[in-house]
């Protein structure tokens, strides 16, 4: 009778111990309503208050999207973003385009994504949103993937919202200058936290994609935008294999040895991967965050800029694979037309 009596106790106890260890897990990160989870954006379909972004293609967002989920006509970071000169302080750039396709100062913004391939577009997007001082923008944590693992439904019909008013004001301190990196660069003893989000080759100048590679002096970390995510295991290989979801651990364990207090800026090479690395740096909490835009794509080809690990691009090599690359066509041309004759 006594184990009858304590099991139910045990059992509530039990159950009131996972309870609570889901909660402390998902108050790891500081800001963790910066993401949310497919449940919840379900929650907002259609929802007064709430505008969903696709930041996909537009073909693919024809192909099925959440329900009551807008385009802006074109991938996130291609309508939001001039590939070749990025003015943002043209606020009213993102007046017009926010306001026509019906976000409002007052609405809650949800941008998802489908996979590694579009992650980014939600990023940026969601850095771009908080430039232009609109503090309500989430991104939906495993984006496509995680909305039809919970089940839920697609719908192909193309969503179009009454046109809003939208003013930005834009919020200087979430961008950086490459004037302030130039500072932090020439400063030993600087407090700034420069966060190189590309590769360890990129990072080194083995990878170059601007006229040098290398880094800037003084960057206090290196750490691939790709390894800060979850990983799950390859069922073929065996192997931890990246996935698309932003994950708490993986996060602290990049970014944590960082002081939170201190003036963090995320670059990489075009200022894209690095809008993860930002969106994970305010989810942590740190307190002054930046995107550099321009990043190395800009700097590196300033040759009066100082760099760490200098190495130059290599054109005669590869114009030398380029000849190589032409014979090999010119074989297979060859031996296409003796086959067809």
């Amino acid at each position: 009778m006594e184990a009858v009596k304590k099991y139910p106790v045990m059992l509530l106890m039990g159950l009131f111990t996972l309870c609570w260890s889901g909660i402390s897990m998902a108050d790891n990160w500081k800001n963790p309503d910066l993401l949310v989870d497919a449940k919840t954006v379900n929650d907002y379909v259609g929802k007064k208050g709430y505008v969903i972004v696709d930041c996909r293609d537009l073909k693919d967002y024809l192909k099925g999207h959440i329900p009551s989920a807008i385009s802006f006509g074109n991938r996130c970071k291609k309508a939001l973003r001039d590939t070749t000169a990025r003015v943002f302080r043209d606020v009213e750039k993102y007046n017009r385009l926010f306001s026509k396709v019906g976000i409002s100062n007052d609405d809650t913004v949800v941008y998802y994504y489908d996979g590694l391939g579009t992650l980014t577009d939600a990023t940026v997007a969601f850095w771009v949103t908080e430039l232009m001082g609109h503090k309500k923008a989430k991104v939906l944590n495993g984006g496509l993937e995680a909305w039809r693992k919970a089940g839920y439904r697609l719908e192909s019909n193309p969503v179009v919202r009454e046109p809003a008013k939208f003013v930005a004001k834009f919020e200087p301190a979430a961008y950086a200058e490459t004037a302030e990196i130039l500072k932090i660069a020439g400063d030993k003893k600087t407090a700034s936290q420069l966060v190189d989000s590309r590769t360890a080759k990129e990072h080194s100048g083995d990878d170059i994609r601007a006229i040098r590679g290398g880094t800037v002096p003084n960057t206090k970390l290196n750490v691939s935008h790709l390894d800060t995510l979850a990983n799950e295991k390859d069922p073929k290989t065996g192997k931890p294999k990246t996935t698309a979801y932003f994950d708490f651990d993986a996060a602290n364990k990049a970014f944590g040895g960082l002081d939170r207090k201190n003036r963090t800026i995320a670059f990489c090479q075009t200022g894209t991967r690095s809008t993860m690395t930002y969106l994970q740096l305010r989810m942590l909490g740190f307190e002054n965050v930046a995107n550099w835009d321009e990043s190395w794509r800009v700097y590196g080809s300033h040759l009066d800029y100082p760099v760490e690990g200098e190495q130059w691009y290599n054109f005669a090599d590869v114009n030398k694979k380029i000849k190589n690359l032409e014979k090999k066509v010119q074989t297979l041309e060859a031996a296409s037309k003796t086959a067809a004759k």
